[in-house]
């Protein structure tokens, strides 16, 4: 296993400024081209899903791995957890490229790192992946169930992207129900697909979409009265209370922004504002925004849980009070005349400062 070293004329230092250790892998037999990110230790050593996914360039994979690992260390701040934020992409189509091989090439590298980053499932990544990756390191979770893991962790990702749509709905209409509502799920797969379950037993119609259309046959063949928009644009353009993007980032563009007509914007996917003055437009058209790392948080907990031995149930309830975070966001937001972005940057800065660790990043014992 090599390490690869940036071009020359990319300054790194640039890149990830607000990084505590960005580093490349390669291992040329398996295949393996991976980026981890490790942005910040200062609650605790960094954990973060590993992305697997064929991005177009290596500039495209960082670009990605710095954003997501920054988002989780506000995710886990947030949810009261003592883990700093990290990430991990592997560059490739995982449908042709994962194999045993890489895995456990990948899973060296990760030991690698003496445990400040600990990795776990997310896109193109699965529970059994990480039992193969398990194989070369202690830093792993989000295994399978046979294994002592969790297990799947989009099931608590869902429910708490539930329960913070409660409280997203409370904030817009007084009372934290979604019954008769019209909610657009854009993206059905393992998140998406949890997330219709909770809403058609909350008494909403829900209409979804997705690229792959098997996911939306799935969903409706669990839940017959679901129907199916032609597109997420058509999804889009159509008469919503609620909009819950849980495909990839960057889903509420400006166009998008300024022509939803949803009350309300609650989804599961990372990073979807655009770019930061998105929110703004939501604002001014007196659209409710759930900050995504606020709602999405179920599955750190849930693999977070799995390190001191997992339990469903203390998982789920500390999930559950995801509704209470967002409340408090949104709360905080309206007090204090900003973003619930801003709101929800402010709360957990304000974690971090209290109580990260002297030392500024964490060490291996």
């Amino acid at each position: 296993m090599s390490l690869t070293p940036a071009p020359a004329s990319t300054d790194v230092f640039d890149l990830g400024a607000e990084h505590e250790q960005v580093v490349f892998a390669h291992d040329p037999a398996s295949g393996l081209r991976a980026i981890v990110a490790i942005h910040s230790t200062a609650l605790g050593p960094a954990l973060g899903g590993t992305r697997f996914h064929p991005y177009p360039t290596t500039a495209a994979a960082l670009s990605d791995v710095l954003d997501l690992a920054r988002g989780m260390t506000y995710k886990a701040a947030l949810a009261g957890l003592d883990l700093g934020g990290g990430k991990a992409v592997i560059v490739g189509d995982p449908g042709v490229d994962k194999s045993e091989a890489l895995l456990r090439a990948y899973g060296r590298f990760v030991e690698s790192l003496g445990g400040r980053y600990r990795t776990a499932c997310d896109v193109g990544t699965y529970s059994d992946d990480m039992d193969v990756v398990a194989r070369e390191s202690r830093f792993v979770t989000g295994r399978t169930v046979a294994h002592g893991g969790a297990g799947d962790s989009s099931v608590l990702t869902a429910f708490g992207v539930f329960r913070g749509l409660l409280a997203a709905a409370e904030a817009a209409w007084g009372s934290p129900s979604l019954d008769g509502r019209v909610v657009g799920v854009s993206g059905v797969g393992k998140v998406g697909r949890h997330l219709v379950g909770h809403l058609v037993e909350a008494g909403a119609r829900v209409v979804v979409s997705d690229v792959a259309t098997a996911a939306v046959d799935r969903v409706r063949d669990e839940h017959p009265d679901v129907t199916a928009a032609s597109s997420t644009d058509a999804l889009v353009a159509g008469d919503l209370d609620v909009y819950a993007p849980c495909a990839l980032g960057h889903a509420i563009t400006d166009e998008v922004a300024e022509t939803l007509s949803a009350r309300v914007v609650c989804g599961a996917a990372n990073n979807q504002l655009a770019h930061p003055g998105v929110e703004k437009t939501l604002a001014d058209r007196g659209i409710v925004y759930a900050p995504d790392y606020c709602v999405n948080a179920g599955g750190l907990i849930q693999v977070a849980d799995e390190l001191e031995g997992f339990s469903f149930e203390r998982a789920q309830q500390r999930a559950a009070r995801i509704y209470d975070t967002t409340r408090d966001v949104l709360a905080l937001a309206a007090s204090d005349a900003v973003s619930p972005a801003l709101a929800a940057d402010r709360l957990a800065e304000r974690r971090i400062r209290d109580v990260g660790r002297l030392r500024g990043i964490w060490l291996p014992a």
